[in-house]
């Protein structure tokens, strides 16, 4: 058991919603709910870090005011906005004139213009109208953002100069944001930022968190657009080094954290910043499986989360190698999980089947509310 009053005031605390509940109905005052949105939860899980040691402990939602109450004031300050960022509920998502709300889960649609994906690579490469078709094709099956790439971030991908990074992304993104289609724009370089923000893509998806080029967090705050904040443990060339983690769950909420505060310096509004704790990249299964499982702490963060599941190699590692054009069922549990853990937006390949998933687990969650 952790004593609140023994705590030092410069304790990393951290606050992760458990004992989820079907329905609030008949427990009131014992359940919080997650933003605003269809999950209710009836507890935290407390980890307080300090000096190289990691403590846990349980709390009910009833008795976190007073529990509050006996951490030294610093960090009574940091649970209370942990909780309020958890409860919060975000405002849509402004891309262009479209609003993407937060209040049920949202999917993004993968549109890769590469030759090495590590799932799709070279399906789409030198055809823009098969590209955009493929765009429409999501849109239209319920996708609300199609993320449009050039590069791979595959482990070990070839370099692709900036000059022809933008002539892979910027013909198709023309065609699909000319039809209204919300577009988000997957590179780590400035130059492709500005070349798509000026070819209609109304969002950055960046896998550094706009650290791997020094004028990409300056040009994202002077186009005002909203920006996705991927964890990786290197911004430099190869995203996947490094990964050595104390605690990863928490070192990943670290990282994150930073990053929305240096995005916050910069002029970046929180209200356009979306995180991603980045599975796959520089994390081992266990560490993937150990983000997945306590995945609600992210709310903490007082933004909007993402996850980016689909096709990753840990389903081929835990379904006898599954290829990865073979991992739909794989990626479809993996998205389920992460959204009854309060994941806002879904990365994924197979938009219809994930779709039809998502629209049916809020119809258990409707049932489970109307019926108590």
């Amino acid at each position: 058991m952790i004593d609140p009053s023994l705590l030092k005031p410069d304790t990393r605390l951290y606050l992760r919603p458990i004992w989820f509940a079907e329905s609030p109905v008949g427990l009131d005052g014992q359940t919080a709910r997650m933003g605003g949105g269809l999950i209710w939860f009836q507890g935290y899980e407390v980890t307080a870090r300090h000096a190289g040691t990691i403590q846990r402990d349980r709390i009910s939602v009833a008795q976190f005011d007073e529990w509050r109450s006996h951490l030294p004031e610093a960090l009574a300050l940091r649970a209370e906005r942990l909780a309020a960022n958890i409860a919060d509920i975000h405002p849509p998502l402004a891309m262009r004139e479209r609003m993407i709300r937060f209040d049920v889960p949202q999917v993004m649609g993968i549109l890769n213009m590469t030759p090495d994906s590590f799932s799709d690579g070279g399906k789409h490469l030198n055809d823009p109208q098969a590209a955009a078709d493929a765009g429409f094709a999501m849109s239209a099956a319920g996708a609300a953002i199609i993320d449009v790439g050039g590069e791979s971030t595959r482990p070990n991908a070839a370099k692709v100069a900036e000059v022809d990074e933008i002539k892979r992304v910027v013909p198709v993104i023309e065609k699909l944001a000319a039809s209204g289609v919300p577009v988000s724009i997957d590179t780590r370089k400035a130059g492709v930022m500005e070349a798509a923000l000026n070819a209609g893509a109304a969002m950055v998806n960046d896998v550094s968190a706009l650290q791997h080029d020094p004028r990409a967090l300056e040009l994202v705050a002077q186009a005002g657009c909203p920006v996705v904040l991927m964890h990786s443990p290197s911004s430099g060339d190869d995203p996947h080094l490094g990964g050595e983690y104390e605690d990863v769950v928490t070192d990943v909420f670290d990282a994150l954290e930073a990053r929305i505060e240096a995005c916050g310096v910069a002029g970046i509004a929180r209200d356009k910043i979306v995180v991603d704790p980045g599975l796959g990249f520089g994390k081992t299964l266990q560490d993937n499986l150990a983000i997945l499982n306590r995945f609600a702490i992210y709310r903490g963060l007082g933004v909007a989360v993402l996850l980016g599941a689909s096709r990753k190699r840990m389903i081929g590692a835990l379904s006898n190698e599954a290829a990865a054009d073979a991992r739909l069922g794989g990626s479809l549990a993996l998205a389920m999980r992460g959204i009854d853990r309060g994941a806002q937006v879904l990365r994924v390949h197979d938009v219809p089947e994930t779709v039809q998933a998502v629209h049916v687990w809020r119809g258990l969650r409707d049932a489970a509310l109307m019926s108590g």
